[in-house]
């Protein structure tokens, strides 16, 4: 828990949310920990009511769980939940890139063109939260530009229980090059407005997540 550090007082249930996830996501706190909003607190240099909020949208995303007068803890890696949470954002992501693509202008482009190769550059050098950053800057493109906000809120949602697992994807040269050329391909089928090649890529790259998730080790339960 090395990189949890006080943070700035704005919107600090955001912020509070935004950090503890991050420290999930990266492995910082690891699945079976024990979190308990007093220490967290202390850390990030925040009263215990944000914190408590943030553990609540977190419990509701599935990496956190709570028994009450027992236990709050990260939760293990099952492999089921991840499969089961990538292959919803699939679906949505599907949706947008068949809703988004004939309408998306030059300048969307562009900007999935930019981010891509962020993308390759951050994988080069092991910067897997740059990576990250990037891969989402590449698909927000299309699930704004498709305008339909529940695929946005679902896509945001079911995201987080799948970071963990493409955290350790994109540590790995091998498959986040494999990434990088379907992005390409994917670019290439928008500056074509064809929106069939794209939702057919775009399944390809989310499928790649839920096959994975099967390779998975099934984690222990942690004693209560």
């Amino acid at each position: 828990m090395e990189t949890l550090r006080p943070v700035r007082r704005t919107l600090l249930r955001d912020t509070a949310y935004e950090a503890i996830r991050d420290a999930i996501v990266r492995g910082d706190i690891p699945p079976g920990a024990p979190v308990r909003d007093a220490d967290l607190a202390d850390r990030l240099g925040l009263s215990r009511a944000p914190v408590r909020d943030a553990l609540s949208r977190l419990a509701g995303e599935g990496l956190v769980e709570s028994k009450p007068q027992s236990y709050t803890r990260v939760t293990r890696l099952v492999p089921g939940d991840v499969r089961d949470a990538a292959a919803v954002v699939r679906a949505m992501q599907e949706l947008a890139a068949r809703t988004a693509v004939p309408h998306l202008a030059d300048a969307d482009i562009t900007v999935m063109r930019a981010a891509n190769e962020r993308f390759r550059k951050a994988t080069g050098r092991g910067d897997v939260a740059e990576a990250l950053r990037a891969d989402d800057r590449l698909h927000d493109v299309l699930v704004a530009a498709c305008g339909n906000g529940a695929v946005a809120a679902t896509v945001e949602r079911y995201t987080p229980l799948i970071r963990r697992l493409e955290w350790r994807q994109f540590g790995t040269a091998g498959s986040a090059h494999g990434s990088a050329e379907l992005h390409e391909q994917l670019i290439e089928a928008c500056a074509a407005r064809d929106a069939e090649a794209a939702v057919r890529i775009t399944a390809e790259i989310w499928r790649a997540l839920e096959e994975l998730a099967d390779e998975l080790p099934e984690q222990p339960e942690p004693p209560e």
